[in-house]
């Protein structure tokens, strides 16, 4: 008798053992399920579903952008007041009736200006890799 390669072939490297798993809610199961039929997927069947969508993913190419800032929330709450005193400076010309803003005004939106663009300038550079 000779002895062959019996049983299932070794995957080695290739083999997947990380997991992600994804839900879904009606509206978007059903509109997986419609690109599942547009390609002739059946979504009962087991084991069609995964390597689709694992196709499909990893086909795609990835556009790169640019890197999204993350704010803390201490420069939320200080940029939401900064936008309050701008309201309320707002308003306060609109009471008076002040068509022209006056040089105190002025002399407040470029603080306000230059404070944001500070805070900026320091997310800008404290969020980079």
């Amino acid at each position: 008798m000779a002895t062959g390669n019996i049983g299932r072939k070794r995957l080695g490297e290739s083999k997947r053992k990380h997991t992600i798993m994804l839900r879904f809610n009606t509206l978007e199961l059903e509109k997986v399920k419609t690109l599942l039929r547009s390609y002739q997927v059946d979504f009962q069947k087991r084991g069609t579903v995964g390597p689709f969508l694992r196709s499909l993913i990893l086909s795609k190419e990835v556009e790169k952008t640019e890197k999204r800032l993350v704010s803390t929330p201490k420069v939320n709450y200080q940029l939401n007041k900064i936008g309050n005193n701008l309201n309320q400076l707002v308003k306060v010309a609109h009471y008076k009736n002040l068509r022209s803003p006056n040089a105190s005004l002025v002399h407040e939106m470029q603080k306000a200006n230059e404070l944001v663009a500070t805070l900026n300038a320091i997310i800008n550079n404290t969020n980079l890799p």
